[in-house]
Protein backbone atom coordinates (compact mmCIF):
# COMPACT_ATOMS: atom_id res chain seq x y z
CA UNK A 1 0.00 0.00 0.00
CA UNK A 2 1.28 3.73 -1.14
CA UNK A 3 1.02 6.46 0.51
CA UNK A 4 -0.65 8.59 -2.56
CA UNK A 5 -1.23 11.87 -1.10
CA UNK A 6 2.29 12.74 -1.20
CA UNK A 7 5.16 14.17 -3.77
CA UNK A 8 7.04 11.98 -5.12
CA UNK A 9 10.47 12.33 -7.28
CA UNK A 10 9.56 11.76 -11.11
CA UNK A 11 12.31 12.23 -12.87
CA UNK A 12 15.26 14.94 -12.98
CA UNK A 13 13.66 18.08 -15.22
CA UNK A 14 16.66 17.20 -18.12
CA UNK A 15 14.82 13.72 -18.76
CA UNK A 16 11.88 15.48 -20.24
CA UNK A 17 12.20 17.29 -23.32
CA UNK A 18 10.49 17.33 -27.01
CA UNK A 19 9.21 13.94 -26.46
CA UNK A 20 6.55 11.98 -24.54
CA UNK A 21 7.82 10.72 -21.11
CA UNK A 22 6.58 7.14 -19.69
CA UNK A 23 7.62 6.10 -16.33
CA UNK A 24 5.65 4.08 -13.74
CA UNK A 25 5.07 5.75 -10.52
CA UNK A 26 3.11 3.35 -7.58
CA UNK A 27 1.74 0.72 -10.19
CA UNK A 28 0.52 3.42 -12.12
CA UNK A 29 1.53 3.92 -15.92
CA UNK A 30 2.28 8.11 -16.69
CA UNK A 31 3.27 10.11 -19.26
CA UNK A 32 5.12 13.26 -19.10
CA UNK A 33 5.46 15.89 -21.50
CA UNK A 34 6.49 19.54 -21.77
CA UNK A 35 4.71 22.13 -23.64
CA UNK A 36 6.97 22.86 -26.96
CA UNK A 37 6.61 26.79 -25.88
CA UNK A 38 6.64 27.58 -22.07
CA UNK A 39 8.34 23.94 -21.10
CA UNK A 40 5.20 23.50 -18.56
CA UNK A 41 5.40 19.91 -17.65
CA UNK A 42 2.60 17.45 -17.69
CA UNK A 43 1.47 14.51 -16.44
CA UNK A 44 -1.35 12.30 -18.21
CA UNK A 45 -2.54 8.33 -17.54
CA UNK A 46 -0.28 6.64 -20.11
CA UNK A 47 -3.80 5.25 -21.51
CA UNK A 48 -5.91 7.12 -24.13
CA UNK A 49 -9.73 7.06 -23.46
CA UNK A 50 -10.31 6.00 -27.24
CA UNK A 51 -9.08 2.56 -27.60
CA UNK A 52 -6.67 2.02 -24.60
CA UNK A 53 -3.34 3.27 -26.56
CA UNK A 54 -0.57 3.84 -24.46
CA UNK A 55 -0.07 8.09 -25.26
CA UNK A 56 3.29 7.43 -24.81
CA UNK A 57 3.61 6.26 -28.27
CA UNK A 58 2.34 9.89 -29.09
CA UNK A 59 3.92 13.33 -30.02
CA UNK A 60 3.71 16.61 -28.43
CA UNK A 61 1.99 19.37 -30.28
CA UNK A 62 0.55 22.93 -29.48
CA UNK A 63 -2.20 21.95 -27.75
CA UNK A 64 -0.91 19.18 -25.80
CA UNK A 65 -0.48 15.61 -26.33
CA UNK A 66 -1.08 13.58 -29.37
CA UNK A 67 -2.65 9.91 -29.73
CA UNK A 68 -0.22 8.26 -31.88
CA UNK A 69 -2.68 5.82 -32.80
CA UNK A 70 -5.68 7.82 -33.94
CA UNK A 71 -4.66 11.40 -33.48
CA UNK A 72 -6.80 12.50 -30.71
CA UNK A 73 -4.86 15.31 -28.71
CA UNK A 74 -5.26 16.00 -24.79
CA UNK A 75 -4.19 19.00 -22.96
CA UNK A 76 -2.07 19.41 -19.71
CA UNK A 77 -5.74 18.71 -17.74
CA UNK A 78 -6.08 16.23 -19.32
CA UNK A 79 -9.28 17.03 -21.31
CA UNK A 80 -9.24 15.99 -25.07
CA UNK A 81 -9.04 18.90 -27.46
CA UNK A 82 -8.92 17.40 -30.75
CA UNK A 83 -10.08 14.58 -32.27
CA UNK A 84 -9.35 13.87 -36.27
CA UNK A 85 -12.77 14.29 -38.79
CA UNK A 86 -14.88 15.15 -35.85
CA UNK A 87 -16.18 18.31 -34.73
CA UNK A 88 -17.88 17.93 -31.63
CA UNK A 89 -15.87 16.29 -28.69
CA UNK A 90 -17.50 14.43 -25.86
CA UNK A 91 -17.49 15.83 -22.34
CA UNK A 92 -16.29 11.96 -21.60
CA UNK A 93 -13.21 12.40 -23.96
CA UNK A 94 -10.65 12.85 -20.91
CA UNK A 95 -7.87 11.25 -19.42
CA UNK A 96 -6.70 11.18 -15.74
CA UNK A 97 -4.00 14.52 -15.59
CA UNK A 98 -2.10 14.77 -12.20
CA UNK A 99 -0.17 17.52 -10.79
CA UNK A 100 3.20 18.65 -11.76
CA UNK A 101 5.53 20.76 -9.89
CA UNK A 102 9.05 21.29 -11.06
CA UNK A 103 11.59 22.39 -8.34
CA UNK A 104 15.38 22.78 -7.50
CA UNK A 105 16.30 20.64 -11.23
CA UNK A 106 13.55 17.80 -9.71
CA UNK A 107 10.03 17.09 -11.34
CA UNK A 108 7.44 16.44 -8.91
CA UNK A 109 4.11 14.46 -9.00
CA UNK A 110 1.29 13.99 -6.93
CA UNK A 111 -0.19 10.19 -7.11
CA UNK A 112 -3.30 11.09 -4.81
CA UNK A 113 -6.54 13.65 -4.28
CA UNK A 114 -5.40 16.64 -7.02
CA UNK A 115 -7.27 18.95 -4.56
CA UNK A 116 -4.83 18.17 -1.95
CA UNK A 117 -1.57 18.99 -3.90
CA UNK A 118 0.13 21.76 -2.16
CA UNK A 119 3.42 22.71 -3.83
CA UNK A 120 4.26 24.35 -0.61
CA UNK A 121 4.84 20.86 0.97
CA UNK A 122 7.59 19.97 -1.31
CA UNK A 123 10.84 20.02 0.20
CA UNK A 124 13.21 22.77 0.00
CA UNK A 125 16.61 21.93 -1.63
CA UNK A 126 18.39 25.16 -2.92
CA UNK A 127 21.77 23.21 -3.02
CA UNK A 128 20.92 21.87 -6.59
CA UNK A 129 20.69 25.99 -7.29
CA UNK A 130 23.87 26.64 -5.59
CA UNK A 131 26.17 25.39 -8.38
CA UNK A 132 29.19 27.61 -7.04
CA UNK A 133 29.61 26.34 -3.36
CA UNK A 134 27.85 22.81 -4.33
CA UNK A 135 28.72 21.84 -8.37
CA UNK A 136 26.86 18.21 -8.65
CA UNK A 137 26.12 15.67 -10.86
CA UNK A 138 23.09 13.35 -10.38
CA UNK A 139 21.89 9.90 -11.69
CA UNK A 140 18.67 7.37 -11.25
CA UNK A 141 18.74 3.47 -11.11
CA UNK A 142 15.73 1.12 -11.72
CA UNK A 143 16.15 -1.01 -8.94
CA UNK A 144 14.30 -4.22 -8.95
CA UNK A 145 13.15 -4.10 -5.25
CA UNK A 146 10.49 -2.35 -3.01
CA UNK A 147 11.68 1.54 -2.35
CA UNK A 148 11.05 0.97 1.52
CA UNK A 149 14.01 -1.38 1.10
CA UNK A 150 16.64 1.60 -0.16
CA UNK A 151 14.85 4.16 2.66
CA UNK A 152 15.59 0.91 5.40
CA UNK A 153 19.42 1.14 3.92
CA UNK A 154 19.43 4.73 4.10
CA UNK A 155 18.81 4.50 7.91
CA UNK A 156 21.26 1.99 9.13
CA UNK A 157 24.70 2.82 7.93
CA UNK A 158 25.88 0.44 10.10
CA UNK A 159 26.38 -1.44 6.56
CA UNK A 160 28.92 1.43 5.17
CA UNK A 161 31.78 -0.12 6.45
CA UNK A 162 30.90 -3.95 5.37
CA UNK A 163 29.27 -2.84 1.97
CA UNK A 164 31.81 0.37 1.27
CA UNK A 165 35.00 -0.71 2.24
CA UNK A 166 36.44 0.46 -1.08
CA UNK A 167 34.93 3.68 -0.90
CA UNK A 168 33.10 5.82 1.63
CA UNK A 169 33.13 2.70 4.78
CA UNK A 170 35.91 3.36 7.08
CA UNK A 171 36.39 1.81 10.39
CA UNK A 172 33.70 -1.00 11.30
CA UNK A 173 34.89 0.04 14.65
CA UNK A 174 33.98 3.42 14.29
CA UNK A 175 30.86 2.85 12.52
CA UNK A 176 29.02 0.40 15.27
CA UNK A 177 30.37 2.92 18.29
CA UNK A 178 28.95 6.02 16.45
CA UNK A 179 27.62 8.25 18.60
CA UNK A 180 23.46 8.74 17.27
CA UNK A 181 20.96 11.13 18.41
CA UNK A 182 17.59 10.42 16.61
CA UNK A 183 14.72 13.56 16.54
CA UNK A 184 11.49 12.37 15.47
CA UNK A 185 9.30 14.23 13.22
CA UNK A 186 5.81 14.60 12.29
CA UNK A 187 6.67 13.84 8.56
CA UNK A 188 9.45 11.96 9.13
CA UNK A 189 12.74 12.09 11.34
CA UNK A 190 16.35 13.66 11.54
CA UNK A 191 19.34 11.76 12.72
CA UNK A 192 22.78 12.48 13.27
CA UNK A 193 25.88 9.77 13.58
CA UNK A 194 29.47 11.10 14.86
CA UNK A 195 32.27 8.57 14.38
CA UNK A 196 35.06 10.77 16.54
CA UNK A 197 38.79 10.22 15.83
CA UNK A 198 38.34 7.80 12.93
CA UNK A 199 40.57 6.89 10.27
CA UNK A 200 39.46 8.38 7.20
CA UNK A 201 37.83 6.07 4.29
CA UNK A 202 38.98 6.04 0.66
CA UNK A 203 36.69 8.32 -0.67
CA UNK A 204 37.54 11.10 1.67
CA UNK A 205 41.46 9.94 1.11
CA UNK A 206 41.20 10.51 -2.76
CA UNK A 207 39.71 14.26 -2.48
CA UNK A 208 41.54 16.29 -0.10
CA UNK A 209 44.66 15.81 2.36
CA UNK A 210 42.81 15.30 5.42
CA UNK A 211 44.97 13.97 7.41
CA UNK A 212 45.61 10.46 9.16
CA UNK A 213 42.67 11.28 12.26
CA UNK A 214 39.20 12.38 11.31
CA UNK A 215 35.94 13.57 12.96
CA UNK A 216 33.28 12.46 10.82
CA UNK A 217 29.45 13.16 11.08
CA UNK A 218 26.67 12.28 8.81
CA UNK A 219 23.25 14.06 8.96
CA UNK A 220 20.20 12.74 7.40
CA UNK A 221 16.86 14.05 7.38
CA UNK A 222 13.94 11.74 6.06
CA UNK A 223 10.74 12.78 4.81
CA UNK A 224 8.14 10.58 4.12
CA UNK A 225 7.30 9.04 1.99
CA UNK A 226 10.91 8.82 0.03
CA UNK A 227 13.08 12.05 0.42
CA UNK A 228 16.20 11.59 2.44
CA UNK A 229 18.81 14.57 2.43
CA UNK A 230 21.77 13.45 3.44
CA UNK A 231 25.20 16.26 4.77
CA UNK A 232 28.47 14.07 5.40
CA UNK A 233 31.63 15.35 6.04
CA UNK A 234 34.62 14.76 8.15
CA UNK A 235 37.84 17.35 9.40
CA UNK A 236 40.72 16.53 11.31
CA UNK A 237 40.15 15.57 14.84
CA UNK A 238 40.80 18.28 17.30
CA UNK A 239 39.42 20.97 15.51
CA UNK A 240 35.68 21.37 17.44
CA UNK A 241 33.46 19.60 14.50
CA UNK A 242 30.53 19.35 16.90
CA UNK A 243 30.32 22.87 17.28
CA UNK A 244 31.75 24.07 13.47
CA UNK A 245 31.60 21.85 10.80
CA UNK A 246 32.11 24.56 8.32
CA UNK A 247 36.04 23.98 7.96
CA UNK A 248 37.97 22.81 5.33
CA UNK A 249 38.12 19.01 5.05
CA UNK A 250 35.87 17.10 3.27
CA UNK A 251 31.93 17.49 2.97
CA UNK A 252 29.42 16.63 0.88
CA UNK A 253 25.69 16.51 -0.03
CA UNK A 254 23.65 13.75 -1.35
CA UNK A 255 19.70 14.37 -2.68
CA UNK A 256 17.96 10.98 -2.17
CA UNK A 257 14.44 10.15 -4.25
CA UNK A 258 13.14 7.11 -3.89
CA UNK A 259 10.24 6.60 -5.69
CA UNK A 260 8.08 3.31 -6.00
CA UNK A 261 7.61 1.81 -9.50
CA UNK A 262 6.10 -1.22 -8.24
CA UNK A 263 5.49 -3.39 -5.23
CA UNK A 264 8.79 -5.23 -6.04
CA UNK A 265 10.57 -2.30 -8.02
CA UNK A 266 11.65 1.71 -8.12
CA UNK A 267 13.63 4.35 -8.95
CA UNK A 268 16.37 5.80 -7.20
CA UNK A 269 17.28 9.42 -7.76
CA UNK A 270 20.72 10.95 -6.31
CA UNK A 271 22.38 14.19 -6.98
CA UNK A 272 26.08 14.74 -5.06
CA UNK A 273 27.03 17.49 -4.57
CA UNK A 274 31.15 18.62 -4.45
CA UNK A 275 31.35 20.35 -1.04
CA UNK A 276 35.76 20.87 -0.98
CA UNK A 277 37.04 21.77 -4.43
CA UNK A 278 34.28 23.64 -5.74
CA UNK A 279 36.49 25.30 -8.38
CA UNK A 280 38.00 22.01 -10.09
CA UNK A 281 35.32 20.31 -12.11
CA UNK A 282 37.03 17.16 -12.04
CA UNK A 283 36.35 17.05 -8.03
CA UNK A 284 33.07 16.67 -8.74
CA UNK A 285 33.23 13.85 -11.71
CA UNK A 286 36.03 12.00 -9.34
CA UNK A 287 33.10 11.99 -6.49
CA UNK A 288 30.19 11.39 -8.56
CA UNK A 289 32.51 8.30 -9.76
CA UNK A 290 33.30 7.52 -5.98
CA UNK A 291 29.41 7.25 -4.90
CA UNK A 292 28.19 5.77 -8.32
CA UNK A 293 30.50 2.72 -7.39
CA UNK A 294 29.25 2.63 -3.57
CA UNK A 295 25.40 3.16 -4.49
CA UNK A 296 25.63 -0.05 -7.13
CA UNK A 297 26.34 -1.82 -4.21
CA UNK A 298 23.96 -1.02 -2.75
CA UNK A 299 21.65 -2.04 -5.58
CA UNK A 300 23.14 -5.19 -5.71
CA UNK A 301 22.38 -5.77 -1.68
CA UNK A 302 19.23 -4.32 -1.52
CA UNK A 303 18.02 -6.47 -5.12
CA UNK A 304 19.35 -9.83 -3.54
CA UNK A 305 17.58 -8.44 -0.40
CA UNK A 306 14.37 -8.20 -2.09
CA UNK A 307 14.53 -11.67 -4.01
CA UNK A 308 14.97 -12.91 -0.20
CA UNK A 309 11.90 -11.70 0.81
CA UNK A 310 9.67 -12.65 -2.25
CA UNK A 311 10.76 -16.23 -2.10
CA UNK A 312 11.23 -16.77 1.94
CA UNK A 313 9.38 -13.87 3.45
CA UNK A 314 9.73 -11.69 6.67
CA UNK A 315 9.28 -14.52 9.09
CA UNK A 316 12.22 -15.00 11.47
CA UNK A 317 13.47 -11.69 10.90
CA UNK A 318 14.86 -9.45 13.92
CA UNK A 319 15.57 -6.14 15.59
CA UNK A 320 19.10 -4.78 16.55
CA UNK A 321 20.10 -1.83 18.38
CA UNK A 322 20.96 0.17 14.71
CA UNK A 323 17.37 -0.42 13.41
CA UNK A 324 16.38 2.41 15.81
CA UNK A 325 15.87 5.65 13.00
CA UNK A 326 14.59 2.53 10.63
CA UNK A 327 12.29 1.23 12.77
CA UNK A 328 10.73 5.36 13.19
CA UNK A 329 10.63 5.48 9.75
CA UNK A 330 8.41 2.75 9.32
CA UNK A 331 6.26 3.82 11.90
CA UNK A 332 5.52 6.80 10.75
CA UNK A 333 5.17 5.18 6.75
CA UNK A 334 2.55 2.82 8.54
CA UNK A 335 0.68 5.71 10.66
CA UNK A 336 0.23 7.70 7.35
CA UNK A 337 -0.66 5.28 4.94
CA UNK A 338 -3.20 4.18 7.58
CA UNK A 339 -4.63 7.99 8.49
CA UNK A 340 -4.49 8.16 4.56
CA UNK A 341 -6.38 5.21 4.24
CA UNK A 342 -9.26 5.92 6.75
CA UNK A 343 -9.94 8.92 5.35
CA UNK A 344 -10.57 7.36 1.83
CA UNK A 345 -13.01 5.12 3.23
CA UNK A 346 -14.71 7.97 5.27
Amino acid sequence: MFIKNAWYMAAWRHEIGAQPFARTLCNTPLVFFAHPDSGQVSALLDRCCHRAAPLRFGQVVPQGLECGYHGMVFDAQGACVRIPGQERIPASAKVRAYPVAVKDEIVWVWMGEPELADPALIVDYPYHNDHARWPHKHQVYRVQANYMLLVDNLMDLTHLAFVHRSTIGGNPKAHVEAKMKVTPREDGLHFIRWLMDTTPPPTYRKAVDIGERIDRWMEFQYIAPGTVLQWTGGIESGRNAMQNRDQPGFSLRIFHGLTPETDTSCFYFWSAANGYRQDDPQATVDLFQEIDTAFKEDKAIVEAQQHSLCTQGEQGLVDIVSDAARIHMRRTVKRLAEAEHTQSRQ
